[in-house]
């Protein structure tokens, strides 16, 4: 899509018209317990509102209905170290790029360039050996001791990463990472999937609802903040995820029955989007905003997002024609009714 003059940009494409207040305290630095007693505000096809709790959801599906879950794992992925000069480091792995090779945020970073040392302990440090243009990331290229293995290295001395915004929290470190989590990768939970039990599973079986998998990395490209006023010129940071032939087997038979595909989470929505019913196994940087044709989900599992996010965009998207303004007053309807936000806090479920 051609850039536009700001002044001539319909609103759906303005990064402003993306905006709300939230006030501190609706920002859920804690999840409840248990996971599956958050709150759920369903949005039926008529845009019906209603208010329940997330142990609530197999009422809202059908036998037949198929659940795509995105399987992904958080890694300890920050990591504290020190220059040469013992000032402090402070590192966010974002991907392997390469034999113990990884583009990492890091802090402070005017401070390492190109050549500059880490050092995380006796025998494991990383040198800068360059750096990413778009999100200034850092290409790191780690030093180990003959024979030691990165990964197990990374899980002792790194850190499950919360999100800034989550400032005082008092939760295990488990509790960011969903019941099904396997596939290791990720630097931010799937967090729809946060609310899910082993019970509310053995409900959803026993009223025939299956499940599917996908794996979606989590990386900077969900939360990297859109910096032009016309949305469309945002460029989303690529992701790795998997959608396997098992996978697609099950939405086409889920679809040919009459039955619903329910993406849990804008990760799951991204790679079926991405996938458009064929396996898939790559990367993707896909971006969804008002004017997407979705092809795959008929619903959505959701938590409440941040201001001027690609993911407020993207469920504007879902809700099809005037979708944004009627989220904006559905975000103010949920602040309102003091609903809790963010990636500890409640869920949206959201019929087309």
């Amino acid at each position: 899509m051609t850039s536009l003059p700001v002044t001539e940009l319909e609103p759906d494409y303005t990064l402003s018209a993306y905006d709300y207040e939230l006030p501190s305290d609706r920002i859920a630095q804690d999840p409840v317990t248990p996971r599956d007693t958050s709150r759920l505000l369903v949005i039926g096809q008529n845009r019906e509102l209603q208010h329940h709790h997330f142990y609530d959801l197999p009422k809202f599906l059908e036998a037949g209905d198929l659940l795509v879950f995105n399987n992904t794992k958080v890694i300890p992925a920050r990591m504290y170290g020190h220059k040469i000069s013992g000032v402090p480091v402070e590192i966010l792995l974002m991907e392997p790029i390469g034999h113990d090779r990884w583009l990492a945020l890091v802090k402070p970073g005017k401070r390492l360039p190109i050549g500059s040392t880490i050092i995380f302990a006796e025998n494991v440090k990383a040198t800068v050996e360059g750096i990413e243009t778009t999100t200034r990331a850092r290409e790191l290229q780690f030093h180990i001791s003959d024979g030691a293995d990165l990964d197990k290295i990374i899980d002792q001395l790194g850190k499950i990463p919360l999100p800034p915004y989550v400032t005082d929290s008092h939760t295990e470190s488990d509790r960011y990472q969903t019941i099904y989590a396997e596939v290791s990768g990720a630097i931010a939970a799937p967090t729809a999937g946060l609310h899910f039990t082993d019970q509310l599973f053995e409900k959803l079986q026993d009223k025939g609802i299956d499940k599917a998998f996908v794996t979606l990395h989590v990386g900077i490209g969900t939360f990297r903040p859109v910096e032009t006023e016309d949305i469309t010129q945002h460029v989303m940071h690529n992701e790795w995820c998997e959608v396997s032939e098992e996978t697609i087997s099950k939405i086409k038979e889920t679809k040919m029955r009459g039955g619903r595909v329910i993406g849990v989470g804008s990760t799951v929505a991204r790679s079926l989007e991405s996938s458009n019913f064929k396996a898939l196994k790559g990367k993707t940087n896909l971006m969804i905003y008002p004017g997407y044709e979705w092809k795959v989900l008929d619903g959505m599992v959701t938590n409440f997002h941040l201001p001027k996010s690609t993911l407020l965009m993207m469920v504007s998207s879902f809700l099809g024609k005037d979708g944004r303004e009627f989220l904006m007053s559905v975000y103010q309807e949920a602040i309102a009714k003091e609903y809790r936000f963010y990636s500890f806090g409640d869920a949206m479920l959201i019929f087309k």
